[in-house]
């Protein structure tokens, strides 16, 4: 069977920044173990496929290892292949997920994703994090991933895990994700930047992480008394995201950039 393949620079305004996302759509579900084949193959943070379904489509995430129950930048880079890729003329598209319905809806060349919040709570300092980041947050707060808020964006660009040491603090922490945020410096036009780390999902660092934000921007718009804020989340390749704190749902807007289109065979 062949099927096509697109693969798209999510957060980016042209290719080769962002975070990289493989789309597969389908007419019908093989058995998830080739889905996590294509995945594993395509060797990118998240493949996503999508099929019709309701009105709206189905949608499902894989790293290179596991199935994982939100991912954003690869959302935000199906809704831009259904838009563009097919033709869709609606202003919204809606998928069924594992974390429930989310919508994507065009805000001129911007999309923008409805998702769920997460609130972090407070937490203490997870046994072995210091040792594994080499450094030290200010505090530390949890949903299904940790939030470690450090001083300066400074610390956290200079933030240099050890990977394999990092991978078993979170394991033990329920195989969290690590955000380490902290304000932007003035005058950058950010609100605040972060660092999205997930090698307990095959992971080390993910380039620009949708998902994360849904801690991270009520996090914020608390901390600093407005709800819309501009995010950078500042790996290698570097990613804006312009979103909104609605309460128990948050707004994440992003661009997208084409960066090939092709056939594979399964």
């Amino acid at each position: 069977m062949k099927v096509q393949l697109f693969q798209v620079d999510a957060f980016a305004d042209k290719p080769f920044e962002g975070n990289p996302a493989a789309v597969v759509p389908l007419d019908a579900w093989p058995e998830d173990s080739v889905l996590q084949a294509i995945a594993a193959e395509n060797n990118l943070s998240e493949t996503a496929f999508f099929s019709p379904e309701n009105g709206g489509f189905r949608l499902r995430w894989f790293t290179s290892a596991v199935e994982v129950d939100l991912c954003g930048h690869a959302t935000l880079a199906t809704a831009h292949v259904i838009f563009t890729g097919f033709g869709c003329a609606a202003s919204s598209i809606y998928f069924e997920t594992r974390s429930g319905r989310l919508a994507v809806k065009r805000e001129g060349d911007i999309l923008a994703m409805d998702f769920p919040a997460a609130i972090a709570k407070p937490m203490p300092e997870p046994e072995g994090l210091v040792r594994a980041l080499g450094a030290k947050a200010i505090v530390y707060a949890k949903t299904s991933n940790i939030l470690a808020l450090f001083d300066s964006a400074a610390e956290v660009a200079a933030l240099a895990p050890d990977f394999s040491a990092l991978k078993q603090v979170l394991v033990a922490q329920g195989d969290a994700g690590l955000i380490c945020t902290a304000p932007a410096d003035e005058g950058t036009g950010f609100d605040f930047v972060s660092r999205f780390f997930a090698p307990a999902h095959g992971i080390d660092e993910d380039p620009v992480t949708g998902s994360a934000h849904c801690t991270s921007v009520p996090y914020w718009a608390k901390k600093l008394g407005r709800s819309d804020l501009i995010a950078r989340q500042i790996s290698k390749r570097g990613g804006t995201l312009w979103c909104t704190d609605a309460g128990e749902r948050v707004i994440i807007r992003g661009r997208c950039a084409d960066y090939l289109h092709g056939e594979i065979s399964i």
